[in-house]
């Protein structure tokens, strides 16, 4: 059996204001902080002489490695990107940027904001743009039914409140 696997589905192209910030911070952290500092460590690594058995030179050109590919990803990524940093004219509808506020049938709520790939973050309830649940919502209304499968299991949910805000 081989190692191939197919190339993923490329993500949407969107993102927040602040997404796109947060993405450029990160770029800068990397180039302009940390990649210098593993520079210079490995320089000083180097001059020690055997570089087979030396730790510091091994997992620092390692480090290099990944912040050079994630620098790559960051930069190919910020040409690519499209920032919605405005809200749309109907805000009754679900779309790019909107929080969502949804309830079960067991009449407990959830509230998720729709972000692009790059934001996603379950734990401030930031949920990707090609997730099936926001695949779901977008271009719904308020008070709709929504029903959706997650790992073979249906689940159904009831639009109680959209908004493009966080909440205060």
């Amino acid at each position: 059996m081989g190692r191939y696997r197919p190339p993923r589905e490329p993500s949407s192209p969107y993102i927040t204001a602040e997404g796109a910030q947060q993405l450029r911070n990160e770029l800068r952290q990397l180039w302009k902080v940390e990649r210098p500092q593993v520079t210079a460590v490995v320089h000083e690594a180097a001059k020690n002489g055997d570089r087979s058995e030396n730790g510091d030179y091994i997992y620092g050109k390692r480090r290099l490695r990944e912040i050079d590919s994630r620098v790559r990803y960051l930069t190919n990524r910020l040409e690519d990107i499209t920032i919605v940093d405005r809200v749309p004219s109907n805000t009754g509808r679900v779309f790019f940027g909107a929080w969502v506020t949804l309830e079960d049938d067991a009449e407990e709520s959830v509230c998720y904001r729709i972000v692009g790939a790059d934001e996603l973050d379950t734990r401030k309830g930031y949920i990707s743009v090609d997730s099936p649940l926001a695949k779901a919502l977008i271009g719904k209304n308020l008070d709709d039914d929504i029903a959706f499968t997650l790992h073979g299991t249906r689940r159904d949910y009831l639009i109680i409140d959209i908004r493009y805000a966080p909440q205060e």
